[in-house]
């Protein structure tokens, strides 16, 4: 299954005025590559008096989660920014998720066999296909909960949440049930086990009756 961990957004000048309809426009260089980080080293003085209070100054690490819900979160932003004309936030609806949904298709690296296909419902085809690579289900449902969980981080109120919105659950339950279909696997979840209770110890023996005869 394919990732979408750590894309960016670049594009192009183009010309706003020139498009009136709600049809997202994008340039042909917006691309998703990988986003890598270069920290400075500290000169050796810093380095020195910061081990002595590293505890209080050293900036808190985010986890691979949050710095991947962050990236998401501004290649959203640029997605809006991008669309003719310009779309805030507030009046992002699900019809727009569902837009950014699909134009991540064309980034896929997932194949998906076409009925047509003779190797459709294949887990493992055994050549290669003229079939579309799409986006797998996993990684958009991944992206969608992290994209949820970021609108209510920035104020967004839960029910005007776009990306929890029906239409969205709805599109990425067809996109699980067709890819399932397609490349032959299934996406029911697996029950966990529950882990093996200990034994519990026999019973103690009743204690001995003192007031037996003599």
């Amino acid at each position: 299954m394919d990732s979408l961990q750590g894309f960016e957004v670049e594009t192009s000048s183009s010309n706003p005025s020139s498009a009136t309809i709600l049809t997202p426009c994008f340039p042909a260089n917006l691309s998703i590559a990988t986003a890598s980080t270069t920290v400075n080293p500290l000169p050796a003085a810093a380095a020195s008096s910061s081990s002595s209070s590293s505890s209080s100054a050293s900036p808190s690490t985010l986890s691979r989660y949050e710095n991947q819900k962050r990236r998401d979160w501004n290649t959203f932003g640029q997605y809006l920014r991008n669309h003719r004309p310009p779309l805030s936030l507030s009046r992002c609806s699900g019809a727009h998720v569902l837009e950014f949904l699909r134009y991540l298709d064309q980034f896929g690296k997932t194949k998906v066999h076409t009925q047509l296909c003779p190797f459709f419902g294949h887990p493992n085809p055994p050549a290669p296909c003229p079939c579309p690579l799409r986006q797998a289900w996993g990684s958009l449902d991944a992206l969608i909960g992290r994209l949820r969980a970021a609108f209510e981080e920035h104020g967004g109120k839960p029910e005007a949440n776009p990306f929890g919105a029906r239409a969205v659950r709805l599109y990425l339950r067809e996109v699980r049930d067709s890819q399932s279909k397609a490349r032959g696997i299934s996406y029911e979840k697996k029950k966990r086990k529950r882990p093996p209770q200990a034994a519990a110890p026999p019973p103690l023996p009743p204690p001995p009756n003192g007031n037996q005869n003599q």
